[in-house]
């Protein structure tokens, strides 16, 4: 049992599949060689087995994401296996191949979990027709997943690069001649400097456009669940594990793979990480399979790595990986000249999505807004621009606690100021406006009923 490779150009008319592995299960000789010299040519790797029991054995070291099985096989025919693989978690597609069949062998087929199911003879545009139905599925499938989780609530600061400052010239320009090159990238600055934008902007003007975008936050996952949510696991892997998962490795093949927050990584998996970087392969959570990815690497931190390094905390030849290319991005303190025109595009934003009027900035309160040191970024900025327009003024005393300064920015001395006091009166009166009703309040205000519960206990027990 040996693979078939071969350097050929893959077909244009086939796009996607030289990522594929294919394994074809025959026990004619003839009809491996008629699959495999069709087959070879269009995709990255081809391997061949004459029996279940073979081609069992090749799936315990190896990854195929297309399986083309006959069902006449010697000792365990092609659809009592197949029955076993998906039991197993086998999660590749299958198409079942056999001459002799009838209606009742197809729908056993289909419900041991065939995606096709092909009567011998066949000619080439019938194989090739039912592969490509299959990569479709099977790229459906991963689009529904990076779907899902941008559904998620989201870390970055909106769509698009703001500001004409210097700084943000240059960073367009970085992003340019990154966006032009496979290599891997880090992006570092402080948090709330727009990192996962840079990361999104990043792959969407590079060639892996069309693939998928899977960002991560290594700081959102359990340390003992990091590794199985980057490379999947096998069924039985670890209590818990009844079936056997994917990894966001595996979904963000043909795009870029964003690692937020890759400091907090623990070191044993910074180790796994480094070998998944330079071998590209991976090797699921209780499995010997082997997975090779074809994807872009973007890291991020708000930590000097450098002093990370030096302190043990993180594996240098990690670093020096990961530092192809270093992009550090500028914190808003150092490009005030964007403020303004920050200001505009949030309000144009996110006005309409909250259903209010954007809010008048006048020339003092915008000065204000510029002598500020902003600590959170442009997040920080975002988020009291929100919150403003949900309390209908804008609140920017409440930037400095305790300091009468605000009284500069034209706002009366008597005027309560205070973002907690004026969020308090507003959750109230919406309140009282439906009558207590807390499920319905917490609606309207756009929160949960446990944090509109959480503020109203609080302000009893004070």
């Amino acid at each position: 049992m040996e693979p078939s490779n071969s350097s050929d150009t893959p077909s244009k008319t086939l796009e996607g599949w030289p990522d594929w592995s294919i394994l074809i299960v025959d026990d004619e000789q003839g009809m491996l060689n008629f699959l495999v010299k069709t087959l070879v040519p269009r995709c990255q790797f081809v391997m061949s087995a004459g029996s279940a029991e073979d081609g069992a054995q090749w799936l315990r070291t190896h990854h195929a994401d297309l399986l083309i099985l006959d069902i006449s096989l010697p000792g365990k025919n092609g659809v009592v296996w197949l029955k076993e693989l998906r039991e197993h978690g086998f999660s590749g597609e299958v198409i079942l191949i056999t001459a002799f069949a009838d209606l009742d062998t197809a729908i056993e087929a289909l419900r041991a979990g065939a995606s096709d199911f092909i009567l011998k003879p066949f000619r080439v545009p019938q194989i090739l027709n039912a592969v490509k139905h299959c990569y479709e599925r099977a790229r459906l499938r991963r689009e529904n997943f990076v779907l899902r989780r941008a559904l998620l609530p989201a870390s970055g600061q909106g769509k698009g690069l703001v500001g004409r400052s210097d700084a943000m010239q240059a960073l367009r320009a970085s992003m340019v001649r990154l966006a032009a090159v496979d290599s891997t990238v880090l992006l570092q600055g402080e948090s709330g400097t727009g990192k996962e934008l840079v990361a999104r902007e990043l792959h969407a003007q590079s060639s892996r456009a069309n693939g998928p975008f899977v960002p991560v936050n290594c700081a959102a996952v359990s340390p003992d669940l990091i590794e199985s949510e980057l490379f999947g696991h096998a069924k039985g892997a670890f209590t818990g594990a009844t079936r056997a998962r994917d990894g966001l490795f595996h979904y963000a093949r043909g795009g870029t793979l964003f690692l937020d927050e890759i400091g907090e990584l623990p070191l044993p998996i910074q180790a796994t990480l480094l070998r998944a970087i330079e071998d590209l392969h991976i090797r699921p959570v209780g499995s010997e399979q082997l997975m090779p990815v074809n994807l872009r690497i973007v890291a991020a931190t708000n930590r000097n790595l450098s002093e990370e390094v030096a302190a043990g905390r993180f594996r240098k030849d990690l670093f020096f990986r990961l530092q192809v290319v270093d992009l550090t991005l500028p914190p808003l303190r150092e490009h005030k000249e964007d403020i303004a025109e920050l200001v505009a595009y949030f309000m144009a934003q996110l006005a309409p999505s909250l259903g209010v009027d954007p809010l008048q900035i006048s020339e003092q309160e915008m000065d204000f807004l510029v002598q500020y040191r902003w600590p959170g970024n442009v997040r920080e900025l975002r988020n009291l621009l929100e919150r403003s327009l949900i309390l209908g003024a804008l609140n920017v005393s409440a930037l400095y606690p305790g300091n009468p300064s605000g009284a500069r920015a034209g706002l009366e001395p008597n005027t309560p100021t205070d973002l907690h006091t004026l969020e308090k009166q507003h959750i109230l009166a919406v309140l009282e406006s439906v009558s207590g009703d807390k499920t319905q309040a917490a609606q309207l205000l756009g929160v949960s009923r446990r944090t509109l519960e959480r503020r109203v206990s609080e302000w009893s027990a004070a």
